[in-house]
């Protein structure tokens, strides 16, 4: 199979590294591209939305599995799809929406593949009601790295070491997924401003039980009211809210240029947009129809915002804390809005029950907030609450992350050890491998 050497990044345009890249154009393809994988190895590829290093391989193979993207079956009864691993899943919600279905869970954007969507164990705004993707996975075919072809099920242990576990343990050829039954093309959505992160977290935890979808967007640079928020919150829409015929149909969107100079994104132009904003929510607005595509991907109407961090790019900080241990994310703002560091984007979310053995989500609070890469005062800053997280029994999420210190993964991720031993036993050589791997001795 032809390859070709390729630059890479994640989403965040941070720590570019060079690998061979191959584009398989189906399974016995895919085989041949892991076999033929040098001694650096190999790791898949999806769209590219992972902020950091996780789809990248410095000197080795990066395999995208794009092209793999075929629809096997689709029982239109019973909601049940099987598709090849390259599939996105707004091509997923284009062909089911028709039928009455819709993907049981969705990231902030529909640019994520079905393996991707595995391998990060990726969450949405359902969380705390319907959990992450892989609750909803009926089995998947994996492709060891020794070449085995491999149908695996709830409940085996590879299945809670690959759900989340970053690819590490087998590329992933096709998923098999429960879809969710809407039915219409529509949500229902409420919106009201929070005065301050009490009272975003008290309405939040007195009120999801009523919303299938919950965030709250949060004003990081507001020092007298911190963690002023605008909750988001909505459900399906019944039938009569439909078209004629739902259809998940985002239009054309624009794209931000490449060459965007640094520093547009600073304290004082992202404190006017979030003052905008937050004036320009709603106090207290009830049943709004809107779009599917609008409700969860906002950030999908702008192609390639990315680009607005200019060429340093960013990172985007998530983690996730238990539900006793908010004041962690009230440290967080504190230190970020002191500092004035230039939060274009912070959303605050609670997570149910967890799973999987890398798996990011566990019972709490969860706060992501994009920052501007470059800044040299920014890695203490995020290292002691990288510190503070780990201490309250919290945890990174290693799809965003870019910059973790190895020492701290075994206290946020507890049965690391046992991931660690599966690994061993499915890839004893290492053939699958990648930049997030290395850099935090996976």
């Amino acid at each position: 199979m032809p390859a070709a050497e390729a630059l890479l990044t994640g989403w965040g345009h941070t720590a570019p590294s060079r690998a061979s890249l191959r584009r398989p154009d189906g399974v016995d393809a895919l085989a041949a591209a892991l076999s033929e994988a040098g001694p650096r190895g190999a790791i898949a590829r999806g769209l590219g939305r992972a902020y950091g290093d996780a789809a990248q391989n410095a000197g080795g193979s990066v395999i995208e599995m794009t092209a793999l993207d075929g629809v096997r079956a689709f029982d239109r009864e019973r909601g049940i799809v099987t598709a090849g691993a390259g599939l996105s899943l707004g091509a997923l919600a284009r062909l089911a929406l028709p039928h009455g279905w819709f993907a049981p869970v969705m990231p902030g954007t529909s640019h994520v593949t079905l393996g991707g969507a595995l391998a990060a164990d990726v969450h949405g705004k359902n969380h705390h009601a319907d959990g992450a993707f892989s609750a909803h996975v009926e089995a998947f075919e994996l492709l060891t790295p020794g070449g085995e072809r491999q149908t695996v099920r709830p409940g085996d242990e590879l299945f809670a070491a690959t759900a989340g576990g970053m690819g590490l343990t087998g590329i992933v050829a096709e998923v098999t997924l429960r879809l969710a039954r809407v039915e219409s093309d529509r949500m229902v959505v409420d919106v009201e401003r929070a005065r301050d992160l009490d009272d975003a977290m008290a309405r939040m935890e007195s009120g999801d039980a009523g919303y299938r979808h919950s965030v709250a967007w949060v004003d990081v640079l507001e020092r007298r009211r911190l963690g002023r928020s605008v909750l988001i919150r909505g459900n399906h829409a019944p039938a009569a809210a439909a078209g004629s015929r739902p259809a998940y149909a985002p239009g054309r969107t624009p794209s931000v240029p490449a060459g965007v100079p640094g520093g547009l994104l600073n304290a004082a132009s992202v404190r006017a947009f979030n003052a905008l904003y937050y004036r320009r929510a709603p106090r207290d607005r009830r049943a709004t129809l809107e779009p599917l595509d609008r409700f969860f991907h906002p950030l999908d109407g702008l192609r390639d915002w990315n680009r607005l961090y200019g060429p340093r790019g960013l990172l985007q900080y998530q983690f996730v804390v238990p539900p006793h241990a908010g004041e962690v994310v009230r440290s967080v703002l504190e230190r970020l809005a002191a500092d004035r560091r230039p939060a274009f984007l912070a959303v605050l979310k609670r997570f149910g029950p967890g799973r999987g053995m890398l798996s990011f989500p566990a019972r709490g609070w969860t706060l992501a907030v994009d920052l501007p890469a470059g800044d040299p005062e920014l890695g203490p800053v995020l290292d002691g609450f990288d510190r503070a997280v780990a201490e309250a029994g919290g945890r990174v999420y290693l799809a965003k992350d870019a910059r973790l210190r190895p020492e701290l993964l075994a206290a946020m991720y507890p049965e690391l050890p046992r991931w660690r031993e599966v690994r061993a036993r499915v890839d004893p050589e290492r053939r699958l491998c990648s930049d997030l791997a290395r850099r935090l001795g996976l």
